[in-house]
């Protein structure tokens, strides 16, 4: 793979991504498989709107003295690519509409045409305890993508991890499930608004 294009793809995606609200400052994590045992991820310093090559990492799988520079979600990405092999990119994001739907259901099941068609019904992993979640965090998403037909997971009170083979087709699957979420939840307040 053509690191230079790599990550150019990450940066503009990166950017796109923080204006969308899917990004924090310093919050999320983006990575792209470079080779076999590697992969380029951002720094834990990384502010998204401004991605560039000194805010990119690349790490071995063999974890070494850069890992320490890496995101804190670097454990994450990688059980993803040891587990799935046709994972390319992954990413960890927060979208808004997205998050807050997931607080008060345990299914996602979009109503609009594009959601249906794309996503299907997505249910929501309930991570039960923060206090040791990062502990178990790179198993249990790495196990739950390897048991299930999806390359999205949204973990309540969390955000959402999603892993492709294809860039675009991993944006395009976390724009299409934010715009069922954001349809959802004008839907529950259309509703509560007329009972009132």
């Amino acid at each position: 793979m053509n690191k230079i294009l790599i990550q150019k793809q990450l940066e503009s995606l990166s950017l796109s991504f923080f204006r969308k609200d899917f990004f924090g400052i310093y919050h999320g994590s983006i990575s792209a498989k470079t080779e076999n045992s590697r992969f380029l991820i951002n720094t834990k310093e990384a502010v998204f709107d401004s991605l560039n090559e000194n805010s990119l990492i690349e790490l071995y799988f063999q974890k070494d003295y850069r890992w320490n520079q890496a995101s804190l979600d670097a454990k994450i990405h990688h059980s993803i690519y040891a587990t799935m092999s046709d994972a390319k990119f992954v990413t960890f994001t927060m979208p808004p509409f997205t998050s807050s739907y997931a607080l008060k259901h345990n299914i996602i099941t979009p109503k609009d045409y594009f959601g249906t068609k794309e996503l299907g019904n997505l249910e929501i992993y309930d991570p039960k305890s923060f206090d040791d979640w990062y502990d178990r965090a790179s198993s249990e998403i790495a196990k739950y993508f390897a048991s299930h037909d999806k390359k999205l997971l949204v973990i309540r009170g969390y955000g959402v991890y999603a892993y492709n083979r294809d860039l675009s087709e991993m944006a395009k699957e976390l724009a299409v499930l934010e715009k069922s979420c954001r349809l959802l939840i004008q839907e529950e307040r259309q509703e509560s608004f007329i009972l009132e």
